[in-house]
């Protein structure tokens, strides 16, 4: 982590649900968009590629990892000398996963992580990932996570435990009128969240989320509520797009001796006393 620098672009974008085509030249923009500023690696959001509740058409949009889909994102990471990860239905083995592809600047798709922790409902339409992803890469080891894996904050720490320097982040996270209006439930909330991930384990966290809306059935609509960041090993935001679409850039410039001095004085990762919680 410490004496690099480079640059991490979340980006926030709307989906058109149902279809791949157009979502693949929003993504084309984006990552377009994103080597104009300076961004290293691109952070697109859960489910870019197709949108989340796809009822029946599940299994249609649904793709192996190396099917058309990714093959066309790994010539936009390419095109546009970018890392680029983007959330995205896949298939093999008889089952569906939701998954983060990841793909290099040279085209390379480097890695297939399938979302470990699943939601309500998605446990009926998908299987669950059984391992862990972090990737080796010449910008820093990057762990790969999706949506709901940012709330257990122990299969954060292993991931910590197994390198990463980068958690990133694809997700959607939603709200409806019951959750917005009676427990307030919001994008400050998931920004504070990817905020003590970042604090509790001393590394970067890269969170990118939808905007738009959904519905999960005729009369039920969600609404994707961005607040896509980065966030420091301190817990600091270092960038954010609370709404709309477009692409929040982090620069990471840490010297080792500006991490040494932090680390000097957050030693809680050392404090911690795992017996008495055995």
């Amino acid at each position: 982590m410490t004496g690099m620098k480079w640059n991490i672009g979340v980006v926030q974008m709307d989906c058109v649900v149902g279809e791949t085509q157009p979502n693949i030249e929003k993504i084309r923009n984006f990552a377009e968009l994103a080597s104009k500023l300076g961004v290293d690696i691109a952070v697109f959001p859960e489910c870019a590629t197709t949108g989340y509740f796809l009822g029946s058409k599940l299994d249609e949009l649904s793709e192996p990892p190396d099917g058309p889909t990714s093959q066309t994102l790994a010539e936009i990471a390419k095109a546009n000398g970018l890392y680029m990860a983007v959330g995205a239905f896949t298939r093999r083995d008889n089952g569906i996963y939701n998954s983060q592809l990841l793909f290099a600047p040279d085209g390379r798709h480097l890695a297939t992580y399938d979302k470990a922790h699943l939601f309500a409902g998605e446990r009926e339409l998908c299987q669950a990932g059984d391992r862990p992803c972090v990737v080796d890469t010449p910008i820093g080891k990057i762990g790969m996570t999706i949506c709901y894996d940012l709330i257990f904050p122990d299969y954060i720490r292993h991931i910590v435990d197994m390198g990463a320097d980068l958690i990133i982040n694809s997700t959607n996270w939603i709200t409806d009128t019951y959750q917005r209006e009676t427990w307030g439930w919001s994008g400050q909330i998931t920004q504070g969240l990817v905020s003590t991930r970042a604090l509790e384990n001393l590394t970067f966290v890269a969170m990118a989320n939808r905007v738009g809306r959904e519905n999960a059935t005729p009369e039920l609509e969600f609404t994707s509520f961005g607040y896509s960041c980065v966030a420091a090993p301190s817990g600091k935001v270092l960038a954010s797009l609370p709404e709309g679409e477009g692409v929040a850039v982090a620069r990471i410039d840490v010297s080792e001796e500006d991490f040494k001095r932090w680390t000097d004085i957050a030693t809680y990762k050392e404090d911690r006393r795992p017996e008495l919680v055995r």
